[in-house]
């Protein structure tokens, strides 16, 4: 990394960023236990107390409850802008394999009463930390800028429900109006990697259930019936023309069947079968001209098999691309250049979802959001010397997933407070 806090970058981030040396420890622990303690998608009650207190500890006021267990800090400090960070909180249903000393061994009841392994195994833990480590300085210094922070604390990204549950509950009127919206991930980069990206950065996400209907019947008289296990197979290797053959070269899409379900019997011909498919886009007319061309093949397949009945479509899931504003992330960039050094870099296209985007669309305000690197820094240079980077680099949702603390966390705190600063008045202004 370039130089250590106190070294580099304005005088604001030198000021602010001294006190990382101090408050380190304290971070380490926060994310150990939050690592250990995972909790799913809208019972986070144990993270987002943790993170309230911490919060208040600083001097920040809290706003709790939002959205169920969303949290806001608030960090008033004069007259100026007003600069949102944001955190996930939830973890996910993986047993963890990581062998670290502080691995979750937790299980919680789900809601079809099965006990489920839960693992923070994309990093939200990290993320948290980070945030509470940022809101921290920022208070610790507040001679140097003028503004105001808002420190939030997002349930159930992974389920795609929080960003909006916590807007249904009225968050744009419970909190200052920001200026701007900042977030950042984990990924299975080096750590000390800091990589912003104009424009597409994360893919838009649609799950959709369908059922086609057919004619059950004997095995022995397929005559008789209208088969839906065939007219499934005919709809699955259908769509996987729209990316092939109807999408440009230059447009990045997938779709793909992830389930197909038909039938209970071998000489049982079923009435009905259900696929559920998966689509990747990164900008809303890709998005939008793909899910068309599914519904449209499906339609025509079932009309070719003479199905009884229209097919049924079910949005099971649905997140927005992430378009990161162009002149925010300019400006962001141009502050990691300048703190990181060559660690600073533009981040490739990402095929994972958020639905980070919809809190400031709800503001009506610009954003960005950018990766942090959290894979050990000497692995990962094996592993690419190698060519096993695939191999063996574990990625985000696996039970191997667990950033190395340092400098993950130093550079997690560093980047959201330097992004921070980029925006906040200065004490002179």
């Amino acid at each position: 990394m370039n130089g250590t806090a106190g070294t580099v970058g304005t005088r604001a981030e030198r000021a602010v960023l001294g006190g990382l040396g101090g408050a380190r420890g304290e971070l380490l622990e926060l994310y150990r236990d939050l690592h250990r303690h995972p909790e799913p998608g809208m019972r986070e009650h144990r993270t987002a107390g943790k993170a309230a207190e911490a919060l208040r500890a600083a001097g920040l006021d809290v706003v709790a409850g939002i959205g169920g267990t969303g949290v806001v800090g608030v960090l008033a400090n004069g007259d100026g802008p007003v600069v949102m960070a944001r955190a996930d909180m939830d973890a996910l249903p993986v047993r963890e394999r990581t062998g670290l000393p502080y691995a979750s061994t937790v299980t919680v009841t789900g809601d079809d009463g099965v006990g489920q392994p839960m693992m923070h195994a994309c990093g939200h833990d990290m993320h948290v930390a980070c945030l509470v480590g940022c809101a921290r300085l920022l208070s610790g210094a507040r001679d140097e800028w003028r503004g105001t922070f808002l420190a939030l604390f997002q349930p159930s990204e992974e389920n795609g429900e929080g960003a909006d549950a916590m807007i249904a509950d009225g968050l744009t009127s419970r909190v200052p109006h920001p200026d701007v919206v900042l977030a950042q991930h984990v990924l299975p980069y080096p750590a000390g990697y800091v990589g912003t990206r104009a424009g597409s950065f994360l893919s838009a996400a649609d799950s959709l259930r369908i059922t086609v209907h057919g004619r059950g019947g004997h095995g022995s008289m397929p005559q008789a019936t209208v088969d839906p296990v065939v007219l499934a197979a005919m709809i699955v290797v259908r769509l996987q023309t729209v990316v092939s053959r109807e999408t440009a070269m230059t447009t990045p899409a997938a779709v793909t069947v992830g389930s197909l379900h038909a039938g209970t019997g071998p000489n049982v011909i079923p009435d009905r079968a259900v696929l559920e498919v998966n689509v990747r886009s990164y900008d809303e007319s890709s998005r939008t001209r793909v899910l068309a061309a599914i519904e449209r093949m499906v339609r025509a397949e079932c009309a070719a098999s003479g199905s009884p009945r229209e097919p049924e479509f079910e949005r099971l899931f649905a997140l927005p691309p992430t378009v990161n504003d162009e002149a925010v992330t300019r400006r962001v960039a141009e502050a990691f250049a300048a703190h990181f050094g060559p660690d600073a870099h533009t981040a490739e296209l990402q095929s994972a979802s958020e639905d980070m985007s919809r809190i400031p669309e709800a503001f009506g305000v610009p954003f960005t959001y950018w990766g942090i690197g959290g894979t050990d820094p000497g692995l990962y240079a094996r592993a690419a010397a190698a060519g096993t980077v695939a191999e063996d680099v574990p990625v985000n949702h696996s039970p191997h997933f667990a950033p190395v603390p340092e400098p993950t966390l130093d550079t997690g705190v560093r980047a959201l407070t330097v992004a921070t600063l980029a925006w906040l008045g200065t004490a002179s202004a």
